[in-house]
């Protein structure tokens, strides 16, 4: 899956080859998507352009709760991924992206950081 942007080659619709007027640039690499879901905790780190380290998770056991009435946040432990606007299929798999609902020990909370990216489950507290 490293490869860059599309039809750089390929061919036109009546079967000529298209031949590219240029090759594809290290900084258009593609990666495979991280797609964290519960779990115990790991991580992955990946060097990523200009020798920059990235930390993402793999699996995510506790999420930092805030709670918007006390001001208070907290670690606290995720049980399930309850819903998942972003995609149907994540949503069945458990995978934790921006926008979803989890079910905490708290109550319900929202994903507010990027944990595929970011490498730290932050969300508010649902009401209900």
């Amino acid at each position: 899956m490293r490869k860059s942007i599309e039809n750089l080659s390929g061919r036109k619709f009546t079967g000529g080859r298209i031949i590219p007027n240029r090759t594809r640039r290290k900084y258009e690499i593609d990666r495979y998507p991280n797609e964290p879901i519960v779990g115990e905790t790991k991580n992955i780190v990946r060097r990523v352009r200009g020798h920059n380290i990235k930390v993402a998770f793999k699996f995510a056991e506790y999420a930092n709760v805030s709670d918007q009435e006390s001001k208070k946040t907290t670690k606290v432990k995720i049980i399930t991924v309850s819903k998942n606007p972003a995609n149907k299929d994540f949503e069945r798999r458990g995978v934790i992206t921006k926008g979803s609902i989890l079910e905490t020990e708290l109550g319900l909370a929202r994903v507010v950081s990027r944990p595929g990216q970011d490498g730290v489950v932050n969300a508010i507290l649902v009401k209900q």
